[in-house]
């Protein structure tokens, strides 16, 4: 459950204008419509269900039920609807709000969640997002990290085809991830020892990795890893493809030719 206050409860119901029973402008439809494409959740499920059954006591509910991750999320695009709907009749109660749902947000299980986007036309790319971040937005990360290591091979194959890097089927990812470093440093990427030693380290992270997929994950018939390893495991390996994407951009940028505007006479 979230753990918002009373205090910041009621600023949410002044702005949202609940104390009617109703929730901005939305009927029912739309505000089930909507908590769905946001926090992948049915409000019109028993367990949003207090009292009258009203949107107000069932987004009341919703507080009640879903964790600060989630809450943090529906609250922000809800603020960004007010916005766009220019319902807003209180700028610094707005602002307040908006403080409320940044405060839920980072308190997110998962960090480094939105390093995960489709690199690619590949749809096995986009599917495999997708069911990543519907695992961390259920706060279940042990059952996304089968689906995180079939990502990071497809995405660090791409990034080593790039490279001109043997990319066979049958080369294990920590050793496509060691020629990767070697690359780097090769091209003079790695600017201090210390990235280094880290880089260096995510090889036999990645061997291990690789054990965890098959051995305690949902890709076999297995028992599957414990939550507060499966969260570790997880954010460190989504830190590594955030670094991986933050280094392959900035390459990118140094390579880009310079445009001439140098005016001809």
């Amino acid at each position: 459950m979230s753990d918002l206050t009373k205090f910041e409860m009621r600023q949410f119901e002044r702005l949202f204008g609940m104390s009617s029973g109703y929730v901005l402008n939305f009927s029912n439809r739309t505000f089930e419509d909507f908590i769905a494409d946001s926090a992948k959740r049915i409000i019109s499920e028993p367990k949003y269900y207090r009292h009258s059954g009203s949107k107000a006591n069932r987004l009341r509910a919703f507080w009640e039920v879903e964790p600060n991750h989630v809450v943090g999320k529906l609250s922000a695009d809800l603020l960004d609807y007010t916005r766009i709907e220019k319902l807003i009749e209180n700028k610094d109660l707005f602002d307040s709000c908006q403080k409320i749902a940044q405060r839920l947000l980072h308190d997110a299980p998962a960090i480094n969640i939105d390093a995960l986007t489709p690199v690619s036309t590949e749809r096995e790319f986009e599917a495999l997002v997708n069911a990543v971040k519907i695992s961390i937005e259920n706060n279940e990360p042990e059952s996304a990290l089968d689906r995180l290591h079939t990502f990071f091979i497809k995405y660090l194959r791409l990034v080593c085809s790039g490279r001109k890097i043997s990319i066979d089927r049958e080369k294990p990812l920590h050793s496509l991830m060691g020629e990767y470093i070697k690359a780097l440093k090769q091209q003079n990427a790695i600017e201090s020892e210390m990235t280094e030693r880290i880089l260096k380290s995510t090889i036999s992270h990645l061997d291990a990795f690789s054990r965890v997929r098959n051995e305690q994950s949902l890709a076999h018939d297995n028992r599957m890893l414990n939550y507060e390893e499966s969260l570790l495991i997880f954010n460190q390996v989504t830190s590594t493809v955030r670094f991986i994407r933050a280094i392959e951009d900035r390459l990118a940028k140094q390579a880009a030719p310079v445009a001439d505007d140098d005016i001809p006479f």
